[in-house]
């Protein structure tokens, strides 16, 4: 067992000056490499002692935190609300092909009047996860609302039916 080497008075007064700038007990004890027991004890050892307890700052850093991150899901789920609106535009609307391919390795494009039935799926997946993803990043705050929020998307998706013919 190694004996523990005795702190000396510029360790002690290091403590006092790192203390007053706002450091914890655990920054303090790497800068200076010792133990955070051995700075919990020179900071008791000053008259009056110095306390480490910040307990109040930290809730409060940690609800503004939580607060901040509320807000941004807010905003991604509203980003991926518009992606999902934006793609469903897509999908009755002309669409760009383009070919690259050949023995000349040649580079064309057409145009379609609208999506292939697969390209459509491959939107309706797109549309469906981003709604499902902005849902789940905000969801509905009323519980009673759920079941309007499913019969929007089931109107949605029975309107997007009729546009194709599907029954």
């Amino acid at each position: 067992m190694v004996a523990a080497r005795p702190v000396t008075d510029e360790e002690r007064e290091r403590v006092r000056e790192l203390h007053a700038a706002g450091k914890g007990r655990n920054e303090i004890a790497a800068e200076l490499k010792r133990s955070g027991r051995t700075i919990s004890k020179i900071a008791a050892s000053f008259d009056p002692p110095l306390s480490f307890a910040r307990a109040a700052e930290v809730r409060v850093a940690t609800e503004v935190r939580q607060a901040d991150l509320a807000d941004r899901r807010a905003e991604l789920a509203q980003r991926l609300q518009d992606v999902a609106e934006r793609e469903l535009e897509k999908v009755n609307k002309p669409h760009t092909y383009f070919d690259w391919g050949g023995k000349d390795h040649d580079f064309d494009t057409y145009d379609a009047p609208e999506p292939t039935p697969a390209d459509k799926r491959a939107l309706m997946g797109v549309v469906a996860t981003a709604i499902d993803r902005s849902m789940k990043l905000a969801p509905p705050k009323d519980e009673d609302n759920s079941g309007e929020v499913g019969s929007l998307l089931t109107n949605l998706f029975d309107r997007l039916r009729e546009r194709h013919g599907d029954h």
